[in-house]
């Protein structure tokens, strides 16, 4: 349920617990008669005050420093207060209750955001940049989102958006002047192709930014005792799992967050996959088979002494075919084999050890080439999946235009779609519902 713009909204703006600074943020129409009541005096705006925040009674609740920014020289591009106290939770509940009793509501998620947006201060795929830089989980995707934050992003789509009303513009003009359509159709039919291929290019850099803000899910799995938890140790860079000689011992499912090139990899290590009377083991092999069907790839380690068994290929036989899988042959110290990289069947196999190392730089370089990486850097967008699939439906509907250039009509129609389906990006046509659910998953005080 969408709540009333038109309301004070509060929250406490800083994360929960104790901390030397807490900060209460308000934001609504015309708050310098708030600020009065809450502080005993007028505040200017942009300047820092030092004021008692009073309770109902007069009593001070706490003294800190009061921001007052006025509209629509603010981040929602309304009137916004920041009482910046002692960051103690009781102290915050206190303002947050005392603003609440001079009137306003406690905030919804993402509805500081929200107002911005409304108000014109930000566009959509910059609104939702404030939440993915609160959410960076490396160095790489913060400063990809603060460039998303920046405009940088919408400035690209806007560019393309640009480039289609241009397009529809000679589409319309061989309606008007029809002795002048074979030149303007040729001229149409470059321009297309090459605004087909700059949405495709920016789809391929948002795919990539896709992983770098959520992630890259990769599940150990394979029969017992062949070096599951070594290689998440080796990962790692520590020793996170136990690691004997006897087989069954990670009995439960383990998981590790490491980073190549600044990609977050969520490394899962299960239990081996075998046939038990142990319930403990049977529990953790049950969640082993959870987590392979949520899997963005599979690493099966097979032991290179005495490479893919019939135990191997049965356990490849019910692993999801839709999920990529790459066979790792681990243990190659031990075999006495090189390490390398080749196919089989379509299959990459690597051939490494977890125990001494080597060879796990091509399984890193592996894990990229699925993420899909290759190539790119600082120019990644840091796309959410609408994104992508607004960007998938603009090259869509333009490859269709290109095939209808002989139809004046249906030529524009396509062109109009591929426009909205970029607009959507920015927010300039996007459904109320849609913003409901994207603000929705943003942090209270935001």
């Amino acid at each position: 349920m969408l709540a009333d713009a038109s309301d004070t909204i509060v929250a406490i703006a800083t994360a929960p617990g104790h901390g030397g600074i807490g900060v209460v943020r308000v934001s609504g129409a015309s708050l310098a008669d708030f600020a009065l009541r809450l502080c005993g005096k007028t505040p200017e705006p942009r300047r820092v005050t030092i004021a008692d925040f009073l309770a109902a009674d007069g009593s001070a609740i706490d003294r800190g420093v009061l921001l007052y920014f006025s509209a629509p020289h603010s981040f929602t591009g309304e009137d916004v207060l920041e009482l910046q106290g002692h960051g103690g939770p009781v102290v915050m509940q206190l303002l947050l209750a005392r603003c609440v009793a001079l009137g306003a509501r406690i905030a919804q998620p993402g509805e500081f955001t929200r107002r911005a947006f409304l108000n014109d201060k930000m566009d959509l795929a910059q609104a939702e940049a404030v939440a993915d830089l609160i959410d960076a989980r490396t160095a790489a995707a913060a400063r990809s989102a603060l460039r998303s934050l920046s405009g940088e992003f919408s400035r690209e789509v806007q560019a393309l958006v640009a480039r289609l009303i241009e397009l529809r513009m000679l589409i319309e003009a061989t309606l008007d002047f029809p002795e002048e359509e074979l030149d303007i159709q040729a001229d149409v039919a470059r321009r297309l192709a090459a605004l087909r291929q700059d949405i495709e290019a920016l789809q391929s850099r948002a795919r990539a930014g896709s992983v770098l803000r959520s992630g890259l899910h990769v599940v150990l799995t394979g029969m017992p005792n062949v070096g599951k938890s070594s290689l998440l140790n080796r990962l790692a860079g520590e020793e996170r799992a136990i690691v004997t000689d006897y087989a069954g011992t990670t009995r439960d499912v383990l998981r590790e967050i490491i980073q190549i090139e600044g990609i977050p990899l969520h490394i899962i290590d299960t239990a081996g996959l075998r046939e038990t009377d142990d319930p403990v083991e049977q529990a953790g092999i049950t969640r082993a088979w959870q987590e392979l069907e949520r899997a963005d790839v599979i690493l099966q380690l097979v032991d290179a002494r005495a490479g893919v068994t019939p135990g191997d290929r049965a356990i490849a036989a019910r692993l999801p075919a839709r999920i990529e899988r790459v066979v790792v042959e681990n243990k190659s110290d031990l075999a006495g084999l090189p390490v390398r990289r080749f196919v089989v069947d379509g299959r990459v196999h690597l051939v490494l050890s977890a125990r001494s190392g080597e060879g796990v730089d091509l399984l890193r370089d592996e894990l990229l080439r699925v993420a899909g990486w290759s190539g790119h850097g600082e120019d990644v967008v840091l796309a959410r999946e609408r994104h992508i699939e607004a960007l998938g439906r603009a090259a869509e509907k333009s490859a269709l235009a290109e095939r209808q250039l002989g139809q004046v009509d249906l030529c524009a129609e396509e062109l109009r779609l591929a426009q909205l389906a970029l607009a959507s990006i920015t927010g300039e046509f996007t459904a109320d519902d849609l913003l409901g659910e994207i603000f929705s998953r943003f942090c209270i005080g935001k």
